[in-house]
């Protein structure tokens, strides 16, 4: 199973989750682009450490939302958000070449990752944008639009789950302002992540879903993520990375 993270979500001074810390315990690293989180220096170092740990780099490529931290949705024109997801790959790939390794792989961020889950337009632009950079695995939300846009496009479509993320009975994820939208405490983390194992994850309901899931994130800023993620490690036995 490979686990992720999403990082370098600070800007500037602003700081946020520990980077460091979690590349010595994830196989993939979703790094943020610029649009919503990331600046320059910020994704250089990213990658050099990322580099230096065997972990594999992706773009977390999001909407042009820097205030909202890419989680407003925006009715942005397919052409210019294809246009600004290629941007943005391009923009890490440099930094990750210059660190003498290279982006593999494409997630959406925030509100851009769940309006992908429906929305056929934005997910043809995700997918056309990554294209255009090169024919990159992209990771999403199983049975969602993007991941079939992926497949009929000819890029590999990898299904992902999150470790700290509340899921509805119909499999999407809880909004954030909603109740139950994050998991907290470890011990629902790691259950999370050894019930992944047998292909399944249970909604907020107690709905059991099935699940063919390749990739687990835990996201960089949820509280306690360095504690949660090496819990999630050990609990998973052993990590390696999809691409």
């Amino acid at each position: 199973m490979d686990l992720n993270s999403d990082l370098g979500e600070g800007f500037g001074i602003w700081e946020l989750g520990d980077d460091t810390a979690l590349l010595g315990v994830i196989s993939s690293a979703n790094v943020a682009c610029g649009f919503h989180a990331g600046d320059p220096s910020t994704m250089r170092r990213v990658c050099e450490e990322a580099a230096r740990n065997g972990v594999k780099i992706g773009a977390q490529v999001s909407y042009r939302d820097l205030a909202g931290f890419g989680r407003r949705f925006i009715d942005a024109d397919p052409v210019e958000l294809a246009d600004e997801v290629l941007y943005q790959i391009g923009a890490l790939d440099a930094c990750a070449r210059a660190a003498g390794t290279e982006v593999v792989y494409v997630k959406p961020h925030g509100a851009l990752y769940n309006a992908t889950v429906h929305h056929e337009k934005q997910a043809e632009a995700v997918v056309n944008g990554t294209k255009a950079f090169k024919d990159l695995p992209i990771l999403g939300l199983p049975g969602s639009q993007l991941l079939e846009k992926a497949s009929r496009a000819g890029l590999r479509p990898v299904q992902e789950a999150f470790a700290d993320r509340g899921y509805t009975p119909e499999g999407t994820l809880v909004p954030r302002k909603e109740p139950n939208a994050l998991l907290t405490e470890t011990a629902q983390i790691i259950e999370r992540a050894t019930r992944l194992l047998d292909g399944e994850i249970v909604a907020v309901d107690g709905t059991v879903l099935k699940t063919q899931a390749e990739s687990l994130c835990v996201h960089g800023d949820t509280p306690g993520a360095v504690a949660h993620a090496r819990a999630v490690r050990e609990a998973l036995g052993s990590v390696a990375p999809f691409a």
